[in-house]
């Protein structure tokens, strides 16, 4: 889903659950805090939050845009 603000989609993937031990929810992988601030975030602060999520994931940083 993307916010017609910036165009950034939104990490969701519909699957709504915490994950005790970390505190991050099993289908995004975003903080509770992250959940909640992400439709007032600037585009700076989501892509921030993108790439704490690439890190959270093992996944390998993805290259700033440009804007």
């Amino acid at each position: 889903m993307s916010d017609a603000r910036s165009g950034l989609p939104s990490p969701c993937v519909s699957v709504c659950e915490l994950d005790p031990a970390s505190g991050l929810c099993k289908g995004c992988f975003r903080t509770l805090e992250e959940i909640a601030g992400w439709s007032a975030f600037s585009d700076g602060q989501r892509l921030d939050v993108i790439a704490r999520i690439r890190d959270r994931r093992g996944l390998p940083p993805r290259p700033r845009r440009r804007v």
